[in-house]
């Protein structure tokens, strides 16, 4: 498996890639594989990393910048994250996410925040606190890791392609 930026030509398979990898999700809206393309159409889409297997798309991670009440600057929202079902549960979600924070800690950012489960995002160094909120989302789902610098005590918010 190889993880490396998006390309042109991968653009309509990672926007079928993602729609496929949350057909069955449990907490998903469905507009996922729209918010990739709103924050590529938007100039929004910092990091955009596909795994590659056998010449095959088979997973994605996308990186956004978000904005902090407290007008703290470097901090980024991962998401989504997407592996194509068959691949599941192999570890390239792991693999991507790993290669999304080195991604992060090149370009001198403070922190990334995201929305997830606790128990999976937790072992990436993501844990849920109070200073940083999201409106409307249970505090332990809400969670982040800070990179550099002091946490913030804000308010985060997503680019609206996130529909927020």
């Amino acid at each position: 498996m190889q993880i490396r930026p998006e390309r042109a030509q991968d653009i309509p398979v990672i926007h079928a890639l993602t729609r496929e990898a949350f057909a069955d999700a449990p907490h998903r809206d469905g507009t996922e594989q729209d918010v990739v393309d709103a924050l590529r159409a938007a100039g929004a889409l910092s990091v955009s990393l596909v795994a590659e297997e056998g010449g095959a798309l088979v997973g994605h991670v996308a990186l956004s910048p978000v904005t902090l009440s407290d007008g703290s600057e470097d901090w980024y929202g991962l998401g989504p994250i997407s592996v194509a079902p068959p691949h599941q549960g192999r570890g390239l979600g792991s693999a991507l996410m790993q290669a999304a924070l080195a991604a992060l800690e090149e370009r001198g950012a403070a922190g990334c925040v995201l929305l997830g489960d606790p128990g999976y995002y937790g072992r990436f160094g993501f844990r849920a606190d109070p200073r940083l909120r999201l409106a409307g989302v249970p505090q332990e789902y809400f969670q982040a890791v800070l990179l550099k610098g002091a946490w913030p005590d804000a308010e985060v918010r997503y680019h609206a392609a996130f529909g927020g």
